[in-house]
C-alpha cells in the first residue's frame, strides 16, 4: 500500500519526456511546492520552506503531460508518494517522487485549453479529425460518447 498525496506548485524543470523498452512513455520533472501562511502582523502572505518532488507520469499520461506542461506552469499533482534515502559519497539526503495518477494547471494561476484524447474501441473506425464534424451523428449520440467517458463517483 502506498500513500498519496496531491500537491500545487510551479514546474521548475523542462519536463524531460522518453520511451522506454517495451514502448512505455515516461515523463518527469522537478516540482516546487513553496509553503506559505497568512502573516497577521504584516498582513501579508509569508514564504516559508520550499518542498521539491520529482514528479513522474507513464503511459498516456506521460504522452499528454509531455505535449501539456512547460517548465513554469503551476500545476496540481495527485499521485502515490515515494521517500527514498540516498547517499553519494559523503553527501546523504532523502528523495520524495511522486508517481502522478492525476495532472493539470492549476486554474487559480491561469487558463488552460483543454482537448479530449478520443481513442476508437477496438474494431471501430477513427472519429472524423478536429474541426471536421461528423454530420451523420445525431445530438443523442453526442450525449452517449460523453457519458461513456463521464467519471463514476
Amino acid at each position: 500500500m502506498s500513500d498519496s498525496i496531491t500537491v500545487s506548485g510551479t514546474i521548475a524543470t523542462d519536463p524531460r519526456h522518453v520511451v522506454a523498452e517495451g514502448n512505455i512513455d515516461i515523463t518527469s520533472f522537478r516540482l516546487a511546492s513553496p509553503q506559505r501562511y497568512w502573516d497577521r502582523k504584516r498582513g501579508a502572505f509569508v514564504e516559508n520552506e520550499v518542498n521539491w518532488y520529482t514528479v513522474t507520469a507513464f503511459r498516456q499520461l506521460a504522452a499528454h503531460a509531455a505535449g501539456s506542461l512547460h517548465k513554469g506552469e503551476r500545476v496540481l499533482v495527485r499521485g502515490r508518494v515515494r521517500i527514498r534515502s540516498w547517499t553519494d559519497g559523503d553527501r546523504s539526503g532523502r528523495a520524495i517522487e511522486i508517481e502522478a495518477d492525476a495532472l493539470g494547471h492549476d486554474l487559480l494561476w491561469g487558463t488552460s485549453v483543454y482537448t479530449r484524447d478520443v481513442r476508437p474501441a477496438a474494431g471501430e473506425v477513427a472519429a472524423a479529425p478536429a474541426g471536421e464534424p461528423d454530420e451523420s451523428r445525431t445530438a443523442a449520440d453526442v450525449v452517449a460518447d460523453e457519458d461513456a467517458f463521464a467519471p463514476a463517483f
